[in-house]
């Protein structure tokens, strides 16, 4: 009896697990816009209409007679995506600039998070000692639980949640990452 034929070999889905794994880079980039209705909504559009992922996204205006804001999007993908997004996003109307802060220059990042930890006894005394370390300050306390404010890089705040964990980890709330680019330069 013959071996039956194998099926013919399919191309890879764009969302199988080896593709999106096998050089995938986070990636920075600090978008310029109008500031008017329907801009956030138009890129964020583009984001979901092509199936690409944001991992952060903070806006604030940054120019109040100009009308401008800034957008700041932390995105992942292989370098062609990376490319491509950037593209896609400089052809939308309402955007000025795009800048990959990854690529381009050096630039800073931090984050803001509220960190909630209920605990007793030696947690609560362990909870305050990492708080000190890391620089989190108790914006609330009650007999049990705090609110640790953190600012930092994200790594940074990744590192003091997952310290806070066995301690009494309730609730975690992050601004997402504000970016710029360091030196004199502007966007």
């Amino acid at each position: 009896m013959n071996a039956p034929t194998p099926a013919p070999q399919q191309p890879p889905s764009p969302y199988s697990s080896a593709l999106v794994t096998s050089n995938t880079e986070t990636h920075t980039l600090s978008v310029l816009v109008d500031n008017e209705p329907g801009v956030l909504a138009r890129v964020v559009g583009m984001f979901s209409g092509r199936g690409y992922n944001i991992e952060s996204l903070t806006v604030a205006e940054v120019a109040h007679a100009e009308h401008l804001s800034r957008i700041t999007i932390v995105t992942s993908g292989t370098p062609e995506a990376i490319t491509q997004i950037r593209h896609q996003l400089e052809r939308l109307v309402p955007v000025h600039k795009v800048n990959d802060l990854t690529i381009e220059k050096p630039f800073i990042q931090r984050e803001l998070a509220m960190i909630k930890v209920r605990g007793t006894g030696e947690h609560r005394a362990e909870a305050l000692r990492l708080g000190d370390a890391f620089r989190a300050r108790v914006i609330d306390a009650t007999t049990e639980s705090f609110v640790f404010e953190l600012t930092g890089a994200p790594s940074k705040i990744d590192q003091y949640v997952e310290l806070m964990r066995p301690l009494g980890l309730v609730e975690v709330s992050r601004t997402g990452v504000a970016a710029i680019s360091r030196g004199p330069d502007t966007i």
